[in-house]
């Protein structure tokens, strides 16, 4: 998978404009405003979203996997390791992302605008996912199912509240039916890859390994997301990931069409440059027709004659 974002954008043929902050920053706002107002409009019915959940736990008794109860115990048992996991889980995945989207920005242009795109690729399709199958967390299953929610109990630590990791007095405006895919693990899986692939130092590798293993442990520990949850997370940036390439085209192709229209609506043409216009080129180096580059004169005045003699160029 990292292969593939690694090699895109020198394989790949499809036209790039020069990136400016001042267009992407309102691209990726817009992207998560969608995407946090998706998850608002689609919280679905509650009776709904508890058979799901139930139905995803009864799938994971049936090939054996019961991640979530142990992971859940310990974190309730051990305050040490609950809180900070309830500060992972309310903070990380609004920081690390932007923080690891910015520094491609300014560090690895050629590959920004590629990852970026399977970034916002996958986002979407994970609202598709929380309005097709809203999902009861295990936290919001009732206590006979064995769950604690954490950062219920650990609230008077954080800014957050009952209600996930909302701040005090904002659970109303949340979707807490939004479970699956975990998008905690997809963003950090994306952020993970990027900093395992481009980060440049031991330090980064690590952090690009543990990150999104030890997201994938705090979203089951707090009771925010069920294994099969984190799953389909990973399974929904593999999916990202192979949609990238032609959603860029796509978005190329939208790009040339406005840009003509916007053309056409101020009365102007765009031309191509004239085939019977010729210019000089040398390596990257360009002139005008009847311009000369240094020393071009003296070399179009003279022209071997094969015996070693300089003749008038005709």
């Amino acid at each position: 998978m990292s292969q593939q974002i690694d090699d895109a954008p020198r394989t790949e043929a499809i036209p790039v404009a020069r990136l400016r902050w001042w267009t992407e920053l309102p691209l990726l706002l817009l992207v998560y405003g969608a995407y946090t107002a998706g998850r608002l409009l689609a919280r679905g019915d509650v009776s709904t979203a508890v058979d799901h959940g139930l139905a995803i736990l009864k799938a994971e008794k049936v090939v054996r996997l019961n991640l979530e109860h142990p992971l859940n115990r310990l974190f309730t048992r051990e305050a040490w390791i609950g809180v900070p996991a309830d500060f992972w889980y309310a903070s990380l995945h609004y920081v690390v992302t932007p923080a690891v989207l910015i520094w491609l920005f300014r560090r690895r242009a050629l590959l920004y605008r590629t990852a970026r795109t399977w970034l916002m690729t996958s986002t979407m399709i994970g609202l598709i996912g929380f309005t097709l199958l809203p999902t009861c967390p295990p936290r919001l299953l009732t206590a006979g199912h064995g769950f604690v929610d954490t950062m219920a109990q650990y609230s008077s630590y954080g800014w957050w509240g009952g209600a996930a990791s909302a701040p005090k007095g904002m659970g109303g405006m949340t979707n807490q039916y939004a479970a699956m895919p975990s998008l905690h693990v997809g963003w950090a899986l994306w952020c993970g890859i990027m900093l395992w692939r481009h980060g440049g130092s031991r330090w980064a590798k690590a952090a690009g390994v543990a990150y999104p293993l030890i997201t994938t442990i705090v979203v089951m520990g707090t009771a925010n997301h069920y294994f099969f949850d984190a799953l389909a997370g990973v399974a929904v940036m593999g999916v990202g990931l192979l949609l990238t390439k032609p959603v860029m085209r796509v978005a190329a192709l939208v790009r040339d069409w406005a840009g003509g229209l916007f053309v056409g609506v101020r009365g102007g043409t765009a031309t191509a440059p004239s085939a019977t216009r010729s210019s000089n080129v040398s390596g990257e180096c360009q002139t005008s027709p009847g311009e000369r580059i240094p020393r071009q004169r003296k070399a179009a005045t003279q022209r071997d004659t094969g015996d070693g003699a300089a003749a008038p160029a005709r």
